[in-house]
């Protein structure tokens, strides 16, 4: 009985045969490299922004709040807060010639707007390529499989053998290369979704930063929701029918 299989699918494939296996190999390979490297990067922005926003508005004054933030230079939340600082300082440096074209709120909002956008651009870096290889793989594989199939139709054609038996072996070798393909496929899709939304949840807290960072350098106070600690009960805050002339 003659033994089928990928081996074998690459002794006997051609060099379309051979392009497409390699094809798929070297796809796979680049996905698996991207989806390593951005985790690893993912996780680290993780860790750096975990508390990053709580101790910068608890720190005493805006340099200790950057201390705070480390050093990194891939940190969002500082680099954020660099992009702000400098904003401020040039619009009122320049503010002879800036005040009659942009106040300090647009303008801020510009600066802060370009670096954040500068931030996602790093975060979504190599993204594209996982999207491209889980959406072609699939038909990658199908065209290997198609092709397979032809020459494996040839050749039984051509020894006079049909029976079922000549006919499975061949057929179900070309079948390989679908599943090459959704081999490739499967993780870069996983991988782009879940980079995508790791992505989002870091997203969402640098705009929620930004929008802090805005408040304090165009009102000089950062906006923030009213906490009460334990020693302090909802009693203090005065209640309807309640005030001083009651």
């Amino acid at each position: 009985m003659q033994e089928y299989g990928f081996s074998h699918v690459w002794q006997q494939g051609d060099f379309v045969t051979h392009a497409t296996i390699a094809l798929l190999l070297g796809m796979s390979v680049l996905s698996w490299t991207v989806i390593v490297i951005k985790t690893g990067y993912l996780c680290r922005l993780r860790r750096l922004t975990r508390h990053a926003e709580q101790a910068f508005w608890q720190a005493g004054d805006f340099s200790s709040g950057l201390q705070c933030l480390g050093n990194a230079r891939d940190n969002p939340f500082l680099l954020l807060a660099l992009a702000g600082q400098d904003a401020a300082e040039h619009h009122r440096d320049s503010l002879p010639r800036l005040h009659d074209r942009m106040d300090i709120s647009d303008w801020i909002t510009r600066c802060l707007k370009n670096s954040v956008d500068e931030s996602v651009a790093r975060m979504q870096g190599g993204l594209a390529v996982l999207a491209s290889i889980g959406s072609t793989a699939p038909f990658i594989g199908l065209f290997g499989t198609v092709w397979g199939i032809y020459h494996a139709l040839l050749a039984i054609g051509a020894s006079g053998q049909t029976s079922i038996g000549h006919v499975a072996g061949p057929v179900g070798e070309a079948l390989i290369m679908t599943a090459l393909g959704l081999f490739v496929a499967i993780p870069a899709v996983l991988g782009y979704n879940a980079l995508t939304r790791g992505n989002r949840a870091v997203l969402a807290k640098l705009n929620r930063f930004a929008h802090g960072l805005h408040a304090f350098f165009v009102t000089g106070a950062n906006i923030h929701a009213p906490q009460f600690t334990s020693g302090a009960s909802l009693s203090a805050v005065p209640q309807p029918g309640t005030g001083a002339g009651q």
